[in-house]
């Protein structure tokens, strides 16, 4: 007595259109549902090239053997959610502030202090009344996406200020402020890249970009992300294949008046400036 064996489902792969079954494309290998990245577990999108979270190559194997891997990729993320929780302790009990000359911003220095924003003093009528002691905001009260916001903030500011190693510092809580939300939207999956791309973590950035790219592949942050990371690689022929994409979305995109185009207007007009600039280079 024989038993029929049931079909496999096939669909098509959404990168290269190829009948595909099964987990990976058997045409291009990029990830169809189901798939999982093979260095942290995490579930990949159909169609992405990196793992939106540690930023590995689908594809890539992995540097130790999977076994045990579940207690092992869960450990980081405790510790890390712990240093979170730490901080958030810190930055709601600390009263006193930086002694001068150190160049690592403490931990109550965070967030900005009451008074105080990312543009300066605050004006006269938002200051404590005289005598009252400046304190940290208790983030402790914040939700989750107030938090990451402001981590992210402060992460930013200080790479521009130069403070690489307060950068490194403050950047693996934002990532963890971050990658305790949940399902991200498109402007946090740039900040996100951002802080990547701040703290020397290039594929992060990247993977993020390319995350950004399969849900609209003329977003103005997404190229913008994309473009700086191949930058950040010495992939010049990708910078401006990136750069050119952008400009050319320019005006469509802005037309659409996206909040994360709003949140972030000063990062794409530096990203078009830039674009522009090596357009013209590359002219003969």
């Amino acid at each position: 007595m024989s038993s029929a064996s049931t079909p496999i489902p096939s669909t098509s792969c959404p990168n290269c259109g190829a009948a595909a079954s099964g987990r990976f494309c058997a045409s291009c290998g990029v990830p169809l549902e189901g798939a999982v990245c093979a260095a942290c577990g995490s579930a990949l999108s159909a169609g992405a090239r990196y793992c939106h979270r540690c930023g590995t190559a689908v594809g890539a194997v992995p540097a130790r053997p999977t076994e045990g891997r579940g207690g092992a990729a869960v450990l980081p993320w405790v510790v890390a959610s712990i240093a979170l929780l730490a901080l958030i302790a810190l930055v709601a009990g600390q009263r006193v502030s930086t002694p001068g000359g150190s160049t690592l911003d403490a931990p109550q220095n965070a967030l900005p202090q009451v008074g105080l924003d990312d543009r300066g003093p605050a004006p006269p009528s938002q200051l404590p009344p005289d005598g009252a002691a400046q304190r940290a905001p208790d983030i402790s009260q914040m939700s989750p996406e107030e938090r990451a916001s402001r981590l992210f903030d402060r992460v930013i500011a200080l790479s521009e200020q130069g403070k690489t190693d307060s950068v490194q510092f403050f950047a693996p809580m934002a990532l963890t402020a971050y990658q305790m939300l949940g399902p991200l939207n498109l402007d946090q999956r740039y900040d996100l890249g951002r802080i990547g791309e701040v703290s020397g973590a290039p594929e992060l950035a990247r993977a993020q970009a390319d995350t950004i790219l399969q849900q609209n592949p003329a977003h103005l942050l997404g190229l913008t992300l994309a473009a700086s990371a191949a930058a950040l690689r010495g992939d010049t022929g990708a910078e401006r294949s990136y750069q050119r994409r952008l400009l050319a979305a320019e005006r469509p995109e802005l037309a659409k008046n996206l909040s994360e185009y709003q949140a972030h207007r000063v990062d794409i007009d530096s990203a078009l400036a830039r674009a522009k600039r090596n357009q013209g280079r590359a002219r003969p």
